[in-house]
């Protein structure tokens, strides 16, 4: 059985832009299976239809059409029981103003029928570095620390899903290391785990299996290692104090004065710097390294396929 389940879900909204009554499809026959234990990245742009399908697995949202299910429970047919199974951290600060960490913590488990677990809140703040904010209200809290909070309602109940969306968006580095060494835990002791992240380099460390989406379809789902495999080629990295040429630039990967070329073989390489001393440039700190999981993203979103890349169990 898997811990989470998506059989060809399809969701539609109104068009904002459209012609009254239009819609546009945020998920387009979705299937997907994650099965237990595993810990699994679900990635895309900004309007992918990540969100979407957490909404639908949370029962806050309506599929038009398809079946989503938690460890075999419908979260339709038996809401109750695929949420008891579900803990899941929103990308939003959602908090109450009129309780301190530990009455929030308790309200929460009081939510799903849990008495007495105040060891479990105990271990909670002390994993995740709330323990001396215990007592503190809410709203004293800085964004990183109800990030944390946020986190801890989550898991207060005990759940064997877990569900990440953007759970480090925004926040510092050491939340970032605390979370996810509290997480792994949870994931080595049996715990599903299912991320949604914008920093690639959490999910190509954390993730044994991914799932890339674009305009509401899977568009490759595979082992991290695959995906990284099927990289078609190492990158060229070096740094420049002025623009590229327009020709240049548009077949590079440019962050500030660090400019990055996908690169097949030595010639290539060449080719490459010769065309910049030729632009009057000079490259520096020149390197060449293996491509990452966020070269693997750029080419799947830029390529837009539109079948899925090597499925693997």
């Amino acid at each position: 059985m898997s811990a989470i389940s998506f059989q060809s879900v399809s969701k539609a909204y109104p068009s904002p832009r459209g012609p009254k009554g239009s819609t546009f499809l945020a998920l387009d026959g979705v299937s997907l299976d994650i099965e237990e234990g595993e810990f699994f990245g679900l990635l895309g742009p900004n309007g992918a239809g990540k969100t979407t399908m957490i909404s639908i697995l949370a029962g806050l949202t309506r599929a038009n059409s398809g079946n989503v299910r938690v460890l075999g429970s419908d979260v339709q047919k038996d809401f109750a029981a695929a949420r008891r199974k579900l803990g899941v951290v929103p990308q939003e600060l959602v908090f109450d103003p009129f309780f301190n960490v530990r009455e929030a913590l308790r309200i929460q488990s009081g939510y799903f029928g849990v008495k007495n677990n105040d060891a479990w809140i105990d271990e909670l703040l002390e994993s995740l570095g709330l323990a001396d904010k215990a007592h503190a209200n809410m709203r004293q809290l800085s964004g990183g620390m109800k990030r944390r909070v946020l986190v801890a309602q989550a898991l207060v109940h005990k759940p064997p899903v877990i569900v990440l969306d953007e759970p480090t968006a925004g926040v510092d580095v050491e939340l970032r290391q605390t979370l996810w060494q509290f997480i792994a835990k949870l994931n080595k002791q049996g715990s599903t785990v299912l991320l949604t992240t914008h920093y690639l380099e959490e999910a190509e460390a954390l993730c044994g299996r991914i799932a890339m989406l674009k305009s509401g379809r899977i568009v490759a789902l595979d082992r991290t290692s695959e995906l990284l495999k099927a990289a078609s080629s190492n990158v060229l990295r070096f740094k420049v104090d002025s623009e590229l040429p327009k020709a240049l630039a548009d077949q590079a990967r440019i962050t500030g004065r660090i400019v990055q070329f996908p690169a097949h073989d030595a010639l290539e390489i060449e080719r490459y710097l010769a065309a910049v001393r030729e632009a009057g440039l000079a490259a520096q700190d020149v390197e060449i390294r293996k491509a990452d999981l966020e070269d693997v993203f750029l080419d799947v979103m830029t390529k837009n396929k539109d079948s899925v890349h090597g499925v693997s169990a």
